[in-house]
């Protein structure tokens, strides 16, 4: 299937202004004409009508770029290339292919087109045979997974991928230097009614001394390293902005797509999660199927009788990178105490991303980067989130449910 195209680049230079004078982070395009710009508002409270321009008008660009002492902004490529982390030229090939995956999912996704394949209603393997009906993949699963897939095998730079979409993994090539794990379309059931998705990923080098061994044994093994052995990890976030965020050994950054540029730009460097939030995420629905230890757990921190004297809120979107996105920024903690996430494409990126940014990943009692793989699809039950709300809810006896009654997982 063909998906919409995305402006990556302006329309070709008019002659009459050279190409030297193009900046892709001081102007939009096509350039405004005397017509009020779309989203400006007028205020009318000194009594005469002024007009606001739109943050993403030329004038403002120009004033944030001004208050940061006129600096351009810094791109994904930018920051991990020679410019920035300089994790080597391999990995930066390897994120270009990932981050023009991602764009084009990204737009698949806000289409008006992609409805059918949102719905689902066939189409596609099960990703594992203990997968339920429910959480079979969908076709839009199905057609993000291609994406990646394509683009990973352009970049020549990786030898296996492995996805929640597949029951095992591709090998790609000899000669690539890394393992990519992901979860294409985490959340696509929520298409439907526009609630964010994203997709999520972890990168490996590939095991060399594994090179002798059949093609799907060395694919597997490559695939089931340790979370402690990742390079990079990272997760885009479909919603009202598209944010790729990505660690990558130094801290944990996100970039966002400026659609004016086609570039991911960094607006959050260094994320640090507080050391406590004043949020749980969870699905409050199960309540009366969670062990004491969870239901004493939520109940002492909502009525501010917790080490933290203040009462906690609940968020829940149902959206695993949505809402470990809000925990990233604004702290507390997400939670999913059953056997559901996966380890390999979920649990350990998402735990790579947060204990980088200053906070734990834990299947409620063991460090999750601790964990050994012993399937693709293993699940587990999964809490990330600020420090300090991750100790106070680790010292509760019980977290993990284990019985599953009257749902799928």
């Amino acid at each position: 299937m063909e998906s919409p195209a995305l402006l990556l680049s302006p329309p070709a230079a008019n002659p009459n202004h050279p190409p030297s004078s193009f900046s892709p982070h001081r102007v939009l395009w096509p350039p405004r004409r005397n017509l009020r710009p779309l989203g400006c508002s007028i205020s009318t409270s000194s009594g005469r009508a002024t007009r606001r321009p739109p943050l993403g008008s030329p004038r403002v660009v120009s004033e944030m770029a001004s208050s940061t002492g006129g600096e351009s902004y810094t791109t994904l490529l930018e920051y991990v290339g020679k410019g920035g982390a300089d994790v080597g030229d391999d990995l930066v090939v390897l994120l270009s292919h990932l981050q023009y995956a991602c764009k084009r999912i990204a737009a698949l996704v806000a289409s008006p087109f992609n409805a059918e394949l949102g719905r689902g209603g066939g189409g596609g393997v099960p990703s594992s045979s203990s997968s339920s009906e429910r959480d079979a993949p969908k076709p839009l699963d199905i057609v993000s997974n291609d994406i990646i897939l394509a683009s990973l095998r352009k970049s020549g730079k990786v030898a296996v991928m492995a996805s929640e979409e597949d029951d095992v993994p591709v090998w790609i090539t000899d000669h690539g230097l890394f393992v990519v794990v992901v979860d294409p379309l985490d959340g696509s059931r929520n298409i439907d009614v526009s609630i964010p998705t994203g997709t999520i990923f972890g990168v490996y080098n590939r095991l060399a001394e594994l090179d002798h061994l059949p093609v799907e044994e060395k694919a597997q093994l490559n695939s089931l390293q340790s979370g402690k052995r990742l390079v990079a990890a990272g997760y885009v976030l479909y919603s009202s902005a598209t944010i790729f965020c990505i660690g990558i050994g130094s801290g944990t950054h996100a970039f966002t797509l400026d659609h004016s540029t086609g570039e991911f730009v960094l607006t959050h460097p260094s994320i640090q999660v507080p050391r406590r939030g004043q949020i749980y995420s969870v699905n409050d629905a199960r309540y009366f199927d969670w062990p004491d230890g969870l239901r004493r757990y939520i109940d002492t921190v909502r009525q501010g009788k917790g080490q933290f004297p203040k009462k906690y809120s609940a968020r829940y979107i149902c959206s695993l990178v949505a809402d470990f996105h809000r925990t990233l920024i604004y702290g507390g903690v997400v939670m999913n105490p059953r056997d559901h996430l996966r380890l390999v494409y979920e649990a350990n990126p998402l735990s790579f991303l947060v204990e980088h940014a200053g906070g734990r990943g834990s299947d409620g009692k063991t460090r999750i980067l601790s964990i050994q793989p012993v399937e693709l699809h293993q699940r587990l039950p999964l809490f990330l989130g600020s420090v300090e709300d991750m100790h106070e809810l680790e010292s509760y006896d019980s977290i993990q449910q284990k019985i599953n009654p009257g749902y799928d997982v």
